[in-house]
């Protein structure tokens, strides 16, 4: 595939899918209050329309012909309107489309992961007609008899020109359009399709000649030599036409032909005001040449947004990150000192304004790759709907903070968790029977609410529900059984034993269903949203129902870290994960009775990790009145890393390391990456959840 055609698939992908999510929840949304409102019937016809031309121009033949069915359907029912429908008919409409949604994406995922897509279509095509023939009452066994080509060509046959100077037979012509488009420019016939499907979405009515041009490569050479002609019922449909024709592109030369008058008696054609019909079948000199800026009235409003490829925002952060390590290694050049006292001044003052840029350029870099997770949130609605239908519950979903914006990488991996714990919340939080919510005094219809909110450095999703909640003791029990409690069961905290639910392989399912029980992959989770520097923890009161939270960095490209040294090395700690940086006296340092260090703070006692001990560094800094305690937290651990000295707060790149490392699994030691300081040096940043596990597991 060259890379024109790439560019074009990534532009049908991204736009199809935009549409599917937009016609979701739509969907959603209407079946919530059980109708379609006339605006929304007239959305689903142009998605579809819009798909199926999109598609036919790909040559994605199952794609555009599910659309074309549907699009036959709406076409039928935007003509009759939706009151024209009972509510059980209506009610078969949304599982019909829904189903229709489903299909359409999974050839579309096909598309994406490049697998051959799906050639009988028969069947679903069928069931959609037979849906469309049942709302009809339609007599006919032909099930496409059942409505009229929304197309425009209605029943007109693919080569049904008249004799007579090579005009369409339309009998409901007073005018046509005689379209001519440039040379050479390629699948003709699909760009005709194109212009006319721009053209039938500013509601212009007109039927369009050869009708199957969408389908049929074969009519590609006629439109080459002869062109394509759209047929128009009245001229005020025609003069529209022909100003939007002014936008459209690719388009050579077009003349309006009017349809003659009949004459009484047959007579030799008189010269007119009108070109004669036999001028069509060639270009003549009359035609008039399409101007190209011309701001066409009526003509839909083009927003001022582009779509960006994900892989060319990461080189443009990658770039941005080596300017700004750069520009620290220009400020920081040992050389600088030679210079006199006014050469410094001025040279600071030009590098403070450097820094001003850079750091805009970066808020700039970032703030490109910040999408809403309101897509996320809104495809949970579907997930809700479907379960509700099959576990038979009553449940609504409230969504709280969609416009909440993440950084894409961090949005696209916690779909898969957020989706999880949905499906958790709906098959084993919420109670089986309204009977059941109603004898513990709780509404009779379910709730669960996802929430996104921001702070300046993360966001946090929260997923509640209102349903049983969980108990502890029963949680230990099961763990007891399973053989994976690590302690003796009057150990453990009341949220230590709810934390037993993200142990690999715990379940409180009695059997297997098609949803996973709470708890079933729930290590999974865990794994998934800490691999974006992300923690979850949860919460949950017996007969109250059961919140699990999200803490994720806005991004991970670019963070806030403190630079502190240990010995001769340098490690940089993320802010988001310190609390509070102190010194103390060795007076002030308890021991626990297996010996190990700890400080009290704030009412509390927190476990002392020396560095230099755990990484094995050389230090002469071993009194803990000669370094700094840094206290830091994750999650629902907290403890103190003993250092050596504080640098100072900077803005650092997140560098990965280089594949060779991988083998180490450096992250098991607490670390997380590293990033390039201005002298050139490397900082290792710690990762302060894995670094935790590391050295107080079990503490």
């Amino acid at each position: 595939m060259d890379n024109g055609m790439e560019g074009m698939l990534d532009t049908y992908l991204f736009e199809t899918n935009s549409l599917l999510d937009q016609l979701d929840e739509m969907l959603v949304k209407d079946e919530k209050i059980g109708d379609f409102s006339s605006d929304d019937v007239n959305e689903i016809f142009r998605i579809m329309h819009t798909i199926k031309g999109s598609s036919a121009m790909m040559e994605f033949g199952p794609l555009a012909s599910i659309a074309h069915h549907i699009e036959d359907l709406f076409f039928y029912i935007r003509d009759k309107g939706i009151d024209s429908l009972d509510p059980e008919h209506k009610k078969e409409l949304f599982n019909l489309m829904f189903r229709s949604e489903d299909s359409l994406r999974s050839q579309v995922e096909k598309v994406e992961n490049g697998e051959a897509l799906d050639t009988d279509m028969d069947s679903f095509a069928s069931e959609i007609n037979q849906f469309l023939k049942k709302i009809s009452g339609a007599a006919s066994d032909e099930p496409e008899a059942a409505a009229p080509d929304a197309g425009g060509a209605q029943g007109a046959a693919p080569d049904s020109l008249t004799a007579a100077g090579n005009l369409p037979a339309d009998d409901t012509a007073v005018c046509y359009l005689h379209i001519f488009l440039d040379e050479g420019i390629g699948m003709e016939n699909l760009r005709a399709f194109m212009i006319i499907n721009s053209m039938k979405e500013c509601e212009v009515d007109f039927n369009y000649y050869p009708p199957d041009m969408d389908t049929n490569p074969e009519t590609c050479a006629s439109i080459i030599e002869e062109g394509f002609y759209l047929a128009f019922a009245d001229g005020e449909m025609a003069a529209k036409a022909e100003d939007l024709l002014k936008s459209q592109g690719h388009i050579r030369s077009y003349e309006l032909i009017m349809v003659p008058e009949p004459e009484p008696a047959p007579e030799a054609p008189r010269a007119s005001e009108s070109a004669p019909a036999h001028a069509a079948a060639a270009p003549a000199p009359e035609r008039k040449e399409a101007p190209q800026k011309a701001a066409p009235a009526g003509a839909p409003v083009k927003q001022n947004l582009i779509s960006v490829n994900l892989t060319k925002l990461n080189d443009l952060m990658d770039i941005v990150g080596e300017i700004v390590i750069t520009e620290s290694m220009v400020t920081s050049c040992p050389e600088l000192d030679q210079l006199n006292r006014d050469s410094y001044d001025n040279f600071m003052k030009s590098a403070r304004q450097l820094r001003k840029l850079t750091d805009d350029l970066q808020d700039l870099a970032m703030s490109l790759r910040m999408v809403p997770i309101s897509g996320v949130f809104q495809k949970m609605n579907r997930i809700v709907r479907d379960m509700k239908q099959k576990l038979g519950k009553d449940v609504r979903l409230t969504l709280i903070g969609e416009d909440t914006e993440v950084d894409k990488t961090i949005v696209d991996s916690i779909q898969d968790p957020i989706m999880h714990m949905v499906r958790n919340s709906m098959d084993h939080g919420i109670e089986d029977t309204a009977d059941e919510r109603i004898a513990a005094g709780k509404n009779p219809q379910g709730e669960i609410v996802l929430s996104a909110t921001h702070t300046s450095n993360e966001v946090i999703i929260s997923i509640a529900d209102d349903g049983k909640g969980m108990n502890p003791d029963k949680l230990l029990a099961k763990a007891k059984e399973k053989g994976i409690l690590v302690k003796p069961e009057n150990e453990y905290t009341k949220k230590e034993a709810l934390g037993l639910i993200m142990l690999p392989g715990f379940s409180t399912n009695q059997e297997v269903t098609e949803f996973s029980g709470r708890g079933v992959g729930m290590d999974v989770v865990k794994k998934n949203v800490e691999s974006v520097g992300g923690v979850v923890s949860l919460t949950s009161e017996e007969g109250q129902g059961t919140t699990f939270s999200i803490k994720i960095p806005l991004t991970l490209s670019i963070m806030d870290g403190m630079k502190v040294t240990v010995g001769r090395s340098i490690f940089t700690i993320p802010i988001a994960n310190i609390r509070q940086s102190f010194k103390i006296t060795a007076d002030e340092i308890i021991y626990d009775e297996n010996g190990n260090e700890m400080v009290e703070r704030i009412g509390g006692f927190y476990p002392i990790v020396r560095l230099h001990q755990f990484y094995s560094i050389e230090t002469e800094v071993l009194q803990p009145e000669d370094g700094i305690l840094i206290w830091v937290e994750t999650s629902d651990h907290s403890f103190c890393l003993f250092v050596d000295d504080l640098i100072g707060e900077q803005q650092v790149v997140v560098k990965p390391f280089p594949a060779f490392l991988n083998c180490f699994e450096l992250k098991n030691y607490g670390i997380g990456g590293c990033t390039i300081l201005g002298d050139g040096n490397i900082s290792i940043i710690l990762d302060i959840p894995s670094l935790h596990t590391a050295t107080l597991e079990g503490f």
